[in-house]
């Protein structure tokens, strides 16, 4: 039987790799710059104790560590870049090892810098910001003071940056437990082959359209966390005392409070989320019922909501042409939009395009300060799906793009909770586009059914999630014990009501409060779900052609991290502390799901 050949790096031909002289001629010109760094950063003790000193010291020593911060963020960019191409060669490991060094060393040395900054009393602070020589850095500034409330002496904090490693890590504990310790064992799949089941493959399992395989991959997995229940249970509840005793350390409220407090986000936002999708949950119900009457079930399971009801249709699209329909379906956003990506994505080769030995798997966008933001791709012609992650990973490097073109290099990088929105805000307008040049109605299924289940994952299950965060964060604050009955009852309560009545809810399906391993490194799914949200609002105001609505989203990217981010939502048409842009979502999944109804029943 013949196996897929995959090439080697020096089979790719230049025309499909990312062209990274746009960071560095060449590893010589590499090695001046990590030379540099490495000559000039123990400068940085010139200015300890002096930081409060006057405006002037302040904006010096702040100068100093951008001028470390800027050639430090190309020289990782570029290294990170080279070892994504080939994990294997020696010299792009070394490469980066040598940069991760010297990043802990500089970390190390300007460690007093923030401190001496917090110290600075509020009147000389005041006096500071008005000065001239600050007014590059009043946003930083105002941004790194918001922290001086939770902020302790320098006795405690150096306590509790000694315990900060004893108290962390729980999310590696369940990765090295689930990912190395824990074994799943094999199955056979519908082509007779025998094939290993893992925390990574789980998934694969769950989409093939046999129901045996799906049941038995499903029953199989969960045996094995079943075998690990306790100790995983113990690890989820130290990690949630954790989160606790930071946050009460730090005299937040609650953890949740102090989760949120970095991006600004009130604690009604996330409560807001969560009674926003409780409310309108009957849509979720009637898919779940489709799906059932689709795939010729008398019961539905939780394993049977993940394989498409469209098989993956047959399609082959070469990257130029998924290059066009990417460029045809963000055309509402105008030339400058297009032209940019265009060249960036053809003549300026920001994209590496395709799969060879050693490369990194799956596909992301990458930029710094002055310099493309490359896209690593492993494209292939006959998956569909990779033309959604193109526009994607499109969506990060035009954000990055737009935002270190129109802010200084201390207020471009965007938050978190922004990230997904320029992303997904792509997806929606392939999405309107493949649905306005298409009337094959197994196409328009297949692309209905596509953007139902991203809403699906995204906005419902997401919430889930965050209720359940919620919940046991709150009863740790509340005095009461976090054990393993605990977890899995209060997360069978959330099944029952997230999943309809007709939903058979196998036992083992509890035990998922384990094995998710974002409940280790709380409070970050909501943002999947606001993000999403913020997305759709967003495209829906673009493709209505609202006035203003496209400069208002290109002024949205430009934004950067210059403002918190539902300032810089709002700024855009967006209002993330209403229910609307949540509210707006669950009406397009809804109308998606009356199209599919009607295309499939």
């Amino acid at each position: 039987m013949s196996t897929e050949h995959v090439p080697t790096r020096a089979d790719i031909p230049d025309s499909d790799r990312w062209d990274l002289t746009h960071l560095f001629v060449d590893v010589s010109k590499w090695q001046e710059d990590f030379a540099w760094v490495q000559r000039e950063y123990p400068k940085l003790q010139e200015w300890k104790g002096r930081v409060g000193e006057s405006a002037q010291t302040l904006a010096e020593i702040l100068e100093f560590e951008k001028s470390l911060e800027l050639k430090m963020e190309r020289v990782y960019h570029y290294a990170s870049l080279q070892l994504a191409e080939d994990s294997t060669n020696n010299e792009y490991l070394a490469r980066i090892g040598q940069v991760q060094n010297l990043l802990t060393k500089i970390g190390e040395a300007a460690a007093f810098v923030v401190p001496e900054i917090l110290a600075i009393d509020d009147q000389k602070f005041a006096e500071f910001i008005a000065d001239p020589a600050l007014k590059d850095w009043r946003i930083k500034l105002h941004k790194l003071r918001r922290m001086k409330p939770h902020v302790l002496s320098e006795a405690e904090e150096r306590i509790l940056a000694l315990g900060s490693v004893a108290l962390s890590g729980y999310d590696d504990t369940f990765s090295q437990l689930t990912d190395v310790d824990m074994k799943f064992g094999v199955l056979t799949d519908e082509t007779g082959r025998e094939k290993p089941l893992t925390q990574s493959s789980f998934s694969s399992f769950l989409v093939k359209r046999d129901p045996e395989l799906r049941k038995r991959a499903f029953h199989q997995f969960y045996a094995e966390f079943r075998d690990h229940e306790y100790t995983l249970a113990a690890s989820l509840a130290y990690s949630v005392k954790a989160d606790v005793f930071h946050a009460r350390a730090k005299h937040y409220s609650s953890a949740l409070a102090a989760a949120l407090f970095p991006d600004d986000v009130p604690v009604s936002v996330y409560e807001g989320l969560i009674s926003s999708v409780l409310g309108n949950l009957e849509p979720l119900f009637r898919y779940f019922d489709l799906r059932r009457r689709v795939l010729g079930l008398d019961e539905l399971h939780h394993y049977d909501t993940y394989v498409p009801l469209v098989p993956e249709i047959e399609t082959r699209f070469t990257f130029d042409h998924a290059v066009e329909m990417v460029l045809a379906a963000l055309a509402p956003l105008g030339k400058e939009y297009v032209d940019v990506l265009a060249e960036g994505l053809r003549s300026k080769r920001w994209c590496d395009r395709y799969e060879n030995k050693g490369k990194r798997s799956g596909a992301f966008s990458s930029g710094s300060y002055g310099a493309p933001p490359y896209i690593l791709m492993n494209y292939k012609e006959d998956v569909f799906a990779d033309v959604y992650t193109l526009a994607h990973e499109a969506g990060h490097s035009i954000h990055s793009w737009f935002s270190q073109t129109a802010q200084l290099f201390q207020e471009y990088e965007y938050p978190i909770f922004l990230a997904e929105v320029a992303s997904t805000f792509n997806e929606e307008l392939l999405t309107h586009h493949l649905l306005e040049t298409t009337r094959d109605p197994k196409m328009r299924a297949y692309v209905i059914n596509r953007q139902i289940d991203d809403l699906r994952g995204t906005l419902f299950r997401q919430t889930m999630f965050a209720e359940f965060e919620k919940i046991i964060h709150a009863i740790e604050e509340s005095g009461d014990a976090l054990t393993l009955d605990v977890f899995k009852s209060e997360y069978h309560k959330l099944l029952e009501t997230y999943f309809a009545e007709n939903f058979v809810l196998d036992p083992e399906l509890d035990l998922e409060c384990l094995r998710i391993s974002h409940f280790y490194h709380a409070f970050y799914v909501y943002k999947y779900a606001t993000g999403i949200s913020a997305a759709v609002a967003l495209s829906e105001r673009v493709l209505a052609g609202d006035s203003g609505s496209v400069k208002a989203y290109l002024d949205f990217l430009r934004s950067g991290g210059s403002k918190f981010p539902l300032e810089t939502l709002k700024a855009a048409g967006v209002d993330m502390t209403t229910a609307a842009p949540i509210e707006s979502t669950l009406r397009l999944f809804e109308r998606r799901l009356a199209e599919l109804e009607e295309l499939l029943l």
